[in-house]
Formats: structure tokens, sequence, C-alpha cells
């Protein structure tokens, strides 16, 4: 019989980290996230997330053997900012239909008991850290801090009554082509006309760079849809986890009097190092990963925003331009820009004109509870 009951014990955490491992360990082109990384992002004493939300875990059981995992989340400072009484899921995984279906019947009851109208997912745990499930470009490797899910997951969650609420997109840019010459010169133009200091980021003053561009983050995306500026603590976490693999040629940032007014960031794709590693640094692990860092060629765009003061300015063009320029001469073949909103034209259109093709796809469903 398929029983869902929460997680409650130290052993019973590990299998719902270890089962994702077992689902996906016959995909070629899923990559193993680090497992002390994944133990941290569900543990209330690393994970600043938990200061303002609550997420109960649950296994998909037949007998004594796991069927899948999901996560019912329930974030206040998502209600407080949307105003639409929508609580979340993440974490899934399951190996059937029946598993997916229980395992969404209970994270909708769960939301139902504390009054919420709507299910979303999956966010695992909120939209700045990984979301959306693959349903297009699984022949390829996900890159850093990006999904990636069995095919037959769509069709699971749609069965359960989900429907698209959005689609994020995932563009790959070829650094080899050349920065295209309509676009370096209106780069050129940019920083000209609005006397712009563009730069890489200042790694001695690495806490204080940090703050300066949440700031930026915040007032870049405040008006995004599912967007919740992420705590200071939650900021300065995520930047702490990056630092040992951010590289100051694949960050710019644009001043305008001595502020930042834009900035793109991309980090080194860890990933290419992981697979193989089976996302455990002990006893072999983190020889591999050491061993393995040189082959990284390719990074991932993460950040990339600009102040609302300046948004009509045209400044993607001069970003994605001056990326370009500092990964010259660098181990770097190609840049992937993810994720972008499917509406978002402001980048979604620059990219297309800089030469990037959109390779996956990336969706987001949702659920009326009443």
């Amino acid at each position: 019989m398929l029983q869902i009951r929460p997680v409650r014990t130290s052993r019973e955490r590990r299998r719902f980290i270890d089962y994702m491992y077992e689902r996906n360990a016959g995909d070629p082109h899923w990559v193993p996230p680090l497992w002390l990384g994944e133990a941290d992002r569900i543990n209330p004493k690393k994970n600043p997330f938990f200061a303002h939300a609550e997420i109960e875990l649950m296994l998909a059981w037949r007998g004594d053997r796991v069927a899948g995992r999901i996560a019912a989340i329930d974030d206040r400072l998502h209600r407080e900012t949307h105003q639409d009484n929508t609580a979340l899921f993440g974490f899934f995984e399951a190996e059937d239909a029946d598993a997916a279906a229980a395992l969404l019947n209970a994270v909708e009851a769960w939301a139902a008991a504390r009054g919420r109208a709507h299910v979303r997912g999956p966010i695992s745990p909120s939209m700045n850290d990984m979301c959306g499930l693959l349903i297009d470009g699984f022949d390829t490797d996900p890159m850093l801090l990006m999904p990636h899910n069995p095919p037959e997951y769509a069709a699971f969650i749609e069965r359960a009554g989900y429907r698209k609420v959005k689609d994020l997109f995932a563009w790959l840019y070829d650094l080899d082509r050349g920065v295209p010459p309509l676009m370096a010169r209106i780069a050129d133009r940019r920083r000209e006309t609005l006397q712009l200091t563009v730069r890489p980021i200042k790694m001695a003053e690495f806490s204080r760079e940090i703050d300066r561009l949440r700031e930026l983050y915040t007032s870049a995306w405040e008006h995004n849809w599912g967007f919740v500026a992420p705590t200071r603590e939650e900021f300065q976490h995520i930047a702490k986890e990056m630092k040992p693999i951010f590289e100051p040629r694949c960050a710019v940032v644009a001043e305008a009097k001595g502020r930042i007014v834009a900035c793109a960031v991309a980090l080194p794709d860890i990933n290419q190092a992981l697979s193989g590693t089976n996302g455990r640094l002990f006893p072999l692990g983190l020889f591999k990963l050491l061993r393995r860092r040189r082959y990284i060629d390719q990074a991932r765009l993460i950040l990339l925003g600009i102040d609302q003061e300046y948004r009509t300015t045209g400044l993607y063009p001069l970003l994605i331009a001056q990326l370009h320029r500092q990964s010259i001469g660098g181990p770097y073949k190609r840049v992937e820009f993810s994720w972008i909103l499917e509406n978002n034209r402001d980048i979604n259109q620059p990219a297309e004109e800089a030469g990037a093709r959109r390779y996956k796809t990336y969706r987001i469903f949702q659920k009326a509870l009443v």
C-alpha cells in the first residue's frame, strides 16, 4: 500500500535526500549535487529561508521502500509580497503517477489546513533557489543550480490537476563567435552617454559588494512575477556558498556616480566537475572534484539586473558585451543565461539578438484549492 508520511527522524531525513540520487541514477544527464549541500537546504539551522517559512517534508512509502518525496512550503514573505494566499511544493520526486498524485494530495491537504487558496511549484524552496520543472532540453546536462528531472514528471503533475502558470527560459550563448558589431557599438555608446564605470567585482571588498548587489537585485526584480526579495541573511548565505568558485572575470557591474546601477554575474559551471562524484566528497569525491575543475569551460549567468531608474536606457547589450569581453582569453566557451521569465522581453530579446539560442524550458505549475 502507498502511504504518505511526514519526515520526523534524522534517518527519514537522510532517506528524503537519498531518494533523489536513487531516482535519477540512471539518467546520463542528471548531475548529482553535493549531498551535504542538499542536507543544508532542508536544515532550519543552516538555511536562513526557514526564518520566514515553514516546510513539511514528506515521503511516499510502499511498504519499507521509498517511492517518492515532496516538501510543502508556506512562505510568509511570499504571501506578504504577493497577497495571493499561495503555498508552494518543492523537492519533488516520484517513481510513478500514483505516488506523485498521493504526494501532491498530501501537500494540498496541508496547505488547505492553513487556509491557502493555491499550491504552486516545483519551487525548492524559493524562487531565489532552484525552481521549475524541466519540460524540454533533456539531452544536455543542467548547469549549476538548475534542475533536471525525468520527462514524465510534467504528465504526473498535470494528471493531478495542475496547469502551467509560468515558463522559464535558458539561453546558451557561445563566446567564440565574438561580440556582434552592432551590440558593441550600442554598448560603447551607452557607456559614454550615461558616463558609466564598468568593472569586475572587487574581491577585496566581497562582503560590501554583495550587500550592494542585493540592493540592486531587490530593486531590479521588485515587480517581477513571483519574486520575493531575499533577506540579507539569505543573500549572504548564498554568496558565502558561491565564493569558493567565484571568478571576477565572470562578473560585471556598471556604476553611475559610485552607485551600482546594473550587473551581470556568472559562475563557473561546477556541475561539469561534480559529474561522476555521486554528490559525496569523501573518500574519493574531493579528489575527483579538484581534478576535474580544470575541465570547466562554461558558466551560468545567475544574476542580470538593472536599477529601475536605468531600466529604459538599454543597458542589457552593455552588460552582455562587457561580460563577453572579460571572458576572452579565459577557459570559457559558452555562458548560459538562466533562468529568464518567458514574458521578459527586456532580456529575451537582447539575448536572441546577441546570437544566444533558447535550449531549455522550465515550467511552474499551479492548482486552485477552492
